[in-house]
């Protein structure tokens, strides 16, 4: 019997057109995260958005409006991506954000253009918010525990090729007519959306979302699919076990919403502490000044006395250090880890803003260019460490039962304090100028113990492996760093045997599991019920 297909592909090739679709999402976060710094000064756009003209606080509004609907998008997932599942969620976002471009991009003058702008920025960050809280859950749920790391990181690492591309096409764009400087730059992110919607519409939903509304027919198909396995391989049903396994010790198994008082739990899963994990990620992203950078950069430059040509040469450059950076993490993330990554990345972020504050200190344009050289060595350390990483520690750390749920936590978060910082920066720099960067540098300074003493490595394990790391240091009552440090790389086998001295798999399940499983010998294979229909717990026959 041949594996199962899904676009007529099985295996590696089916992995890799999962994680075509999952990176083209993040690639148009990026572009997206990078379109507003080219054009926002640009006199064809403040031309017919008047009220940008020489004002920083609405430039920085314009631009921050955007984070404010992608925390909207997350929080929708945050109440409804378990019922919605995570295909679908990603095919809605794309969808979304296809809508909100075709608003951007038709606005016009005599017809409250700015409103339009603002409108349409809300509703394509709506999208995108409902797809970066989703992707790199069902990219780690999809993928093999060798290659999750590298995948997601993939998928942060291509925010920065995003970027590139927008600096690049706002530059060129700069040279053409004065609608097509900026209409352009802002329809072209329709390429991406189409390039997500219609190859999704025909990929897996992730097993482990399957298993968790107890459809097991199509969760072992997938499973086969995706790991090039025939529905009745041994292995097929050990990986689907592991998960079923890992969902029961959480209570996830066949609920199809987690309530959000889940996310507020301890004892041996330790719900509250993994999400306050993923969350805190994502909040020190944010803080560590990458968007006074990514956004503003052009402006920055501005600033201390380059032109506005020379300014987006310059971004431009910039930008193409920023995406060579991130495929730094692309070969080390295993090697290397996550905790050494997160802490070498803030010791780089705090070095360059040191720098940059130091050079703006004296007050002379000439010494201030030094603070360029402060942005690239900030842009590279960024982009090889706390681009991705946020990304993938809260797709890894959170158990599967509140996965989704606190992933969306981990998204709002980043959302929340994107804005933030979007909306203050311009107004930091007309005020207080090189205090800017010291108030970043000191954000990155206070990053470095609370990665030390409360992050877990969590590179080459599986997601059912990292249970057990949270439940041996709740067990006995160690740090979860020393707990991640002391358990021993596990076989699938030894997985089960340590979710059992944990009291991750409850022995009345095992009893159930066992009862079923005889029964279901019982019966032809032919004869199962098939869960599409109904989402009801299905017999599950173990090894």
């Amino acid at each position: 019997m041949a594996p199962p297909k899904f676009m007529g592909l099985t295996g590696q090739p089916l992995s890799l057109a999962v994680s075509v679709v999952a990176t083209t999402g993040f690639l148009l976060f990026g572009y997206d995260q990078g379109v507003m710094s080219g054009i926002i000064t640009a006199k064809p756009f403040n031309d017919v958005f008047e009220a940008t003209r020489d004002n920083s606080t609405m430039q920085g509004t314009v631009t921050a409006i955007y984070e404010i609907g992608c925390l909207f998008g997350a929080m929708f997932i945050l109440g409804v991506g378990d019922l919605l599942g995570r295909r679908r969620a990603i095919i809605l976002g794309a969808v979304i954000m296809l809508v909100g471009v075709i608003i951007q991009a038709t606005a016009m003058v005599g017809s409250t253009p700015l409103a339009q702008l603002i409108v349409g920025r809300v509703v394509m960050g709506v999208g995108n918010g409902i797809n970066t809280s989703t992707i790199p859950t069902y990219q780690a749920e999809c993928s093999k525990t060798s290659n999750r790391g590298l995948l997601i990181c993939i998928e942060g690492g291509v925010i920065a090729f995003g970027t590139l591309i927008a600096y690049w096409i706002d530059y060129g764009a700069s040279f053409g007519p004065d609608d097509f400087t900026w209409r352009f730059p802002i329809a072209f992110q329709v390429v991406f959306a189409v390039v997500i919607i219609f190859p999704m519409m025909f990929l897996p939903e992730s097993p482990r979302w399957l298993l968790s509304h107890g459809r097991v027919t199509d969760a072992d198909k997938v499973i086969a699919a995706l790991r090039g396995y025939e529905l009745t391989d041994r292995h097929t049903a050990l990986e689907r076990n592991l998960i079923i396994d890992s969902l029961r010790a959480s209570g996830g198994y066949g609920q199809k919403n987690t309530p959000v008082k889940f996310l507020f739990t301890n004892g041996r899963t330790q719900h509250f502490r993994r999400m306050m994990l993923g969350a805190g990620s994502q909040l020190m992203q944010q803080l560590g000044g990458c968007n006074a950078v990514i956004y503003f950069l052009p402006l920055l430059l501005e600033s201390i006395g380059l032109s506005r040509n020379m300014s987006l040469l310059v971004g431009g450059v910039n930008m193409i250090v920023y995406a060579l950076s991130a495929t730094f993490s692309w070969f080390f993330i295993e090697r290397i880890g996550r905790r050494r990554l997160f802490l070498y990345g803030t010791v780089g972020q705090m070095t360059a803003m040191i720098i940059a504050f130091a050079c703006l200190i004296p007050d002379d344009s000439s010494v201030a260019k030094g603070a360029v050289v402060g942005f690239f060595i900030y842009i590279a350390s960024f982009g090889a460490t706390w681009l991705p990483l946020p990304w993938l520690y809260p797709a890894e750390v959170n158990p599967i039962k509140t996965r989704a749920k606190a992933n969306a936590v981990s998204t709002c978060t980043n959302w929340l304090f994107n804005f933030l910082v979007v909306m203050i920066v311009p107004i930091m720099v007309s005020n207080i100028g090189w205090g800017t960067y010291l108030f970043f540098a000191a954000c990155n300074a206070c990053f470095i113990p609370i990665i030390y003493f409360f992050y877990p490595e969590t590179a080459r394990r599986s997601l059912e492996e990292i249970d057990i790391i949270f439940a041996k240091g709740y067990f006995e009552k160690m740090s979860y760093v020393k707990a991640a440090e002391e358990l021993p790389h596990l076989e699938p086998s030894e997985i089960e045997e340590y979710a059992r001295q944990y009291g991750l798999i409850d022995e009345a399940s095992e009893t159930a599991a066992a009862g079923r499983s005889r029964d279901e010998e019982e019966k032809p294979l032919n004869s199962r019920t098939d869960g599409n229909a109904s989402g009801s717990n299905e017999a599950i026959p173990r090894l």
